[in-house]
């Protein structure tokens, strides 16, 4: 009856590999939360230092008297530690990937870990500079409209949680917005589409960034082409690089011959 019951043994060998990929990813899991953990625990003796440089965009333009404000009696420690640990995974962000570069590399060819390697370092790269051109370039010119577009008597005072989310949502989606070299350069080396129809959907793409920095920004055409002309300048970035790519695709077979 048991032997009956019982797996057969190519059904057997089929798992026992599965099993050891997941205790593989379980490893690597297990070490990207332990060093997410390690960084914040260094991080936290300086979480109010943090909060504060993320909020002096905004302090450095509130008028004389003004101040950020707590309206939640959680929020003086809440706020600080939520920013520490967005932090601690931001820079472990590099740590992370590589674990899970680790992990799916055996499965790759050799022509693709040639490639995939360069593009998650690119794709790092890329997000460490769309969050530091919002915080250096956008912050201060968006802050500044806000402050001083509004009636003369009202005193500004924003919730430092309220601040928070709003600048963690900007870092993000400025941060995903300077990945467009990175996508377009996929799908053109996927062979979803090319080089020449993408080109002729130009003008469809540079509506569209200036909607997505229309919806982002505030409703001034300063502030929506902050981020619309760097998207525009990513995609012919990819578009540069696609180009390159179907180049050497063309002289492949020549080569080869």
């Amino acid at each position: 009856m048991s032997d009956a019951s019982s797996p057969p043994p190519d059904e057997k060998q089929s798992q026992a590999p599965l099993i050891e990929h997941l205790i593989e990813l379980r490893s690597r899991l297990m070490k990207a939360v332990i060093v997410v953990v390690l960084v914040f625990v260094g991080l936290y003796a300086f979480s109010n230092d943090i909060y504060r440089f993320v909020a002096d965009p905004l302090v450095a333009l509130l008028p004389v008297g003004s101040k950020m404000i707590a309206t939640e009696v959680t929020s003086p420690f809440l706020a600080p530690f939520k920013l520490t640990m967005v932090v601690a995974i931001f820079a472990a962000i590099p740590f992370i990937l590589y674990q899970a570069w680790a992990f799916i590399a055996p499965g790759l060819y050799k022509h693709e870990k040639a490639l995939a390697f360069p593009l998650l370092a690119s794709s790092i790269l890329l997000f460490y500079c769309g969050a530091a051109f919002a915080y250096y370039v956008v912050f201060p010119l968006l802050f500044s409209f806000f402050v001083h577009t509004g009636p003369q008597d009202v005193t500004v005072m924003t919730d430092i949680n309220a601040y928070l989310n709003f600048v963690l949502k900007m870092f993000f989606a400025f941060g995903v917005a300077f990945e467009i070299p990175i996508a377009t350069f996929l799908v053109i080396w996927t062979g979803i589409t090319d080089v020449e129809s993408l080109s002729k959907k130009r003008p469809y793409v540079i509506l569209i960034c200036f909607i997505i920095g229309m919806l982002l920004t505030p409703p001034d055409i300063i502030s929506q082409s902050l981020l619309a002309v760097p998207m525009w300048l990513l995609f012919e970035v990819g578009i540069l690089f696609g180009r390159i790519v179907q180049r050497r695709r063309a002289e492949a077979p020549a080569d080869s011959d």
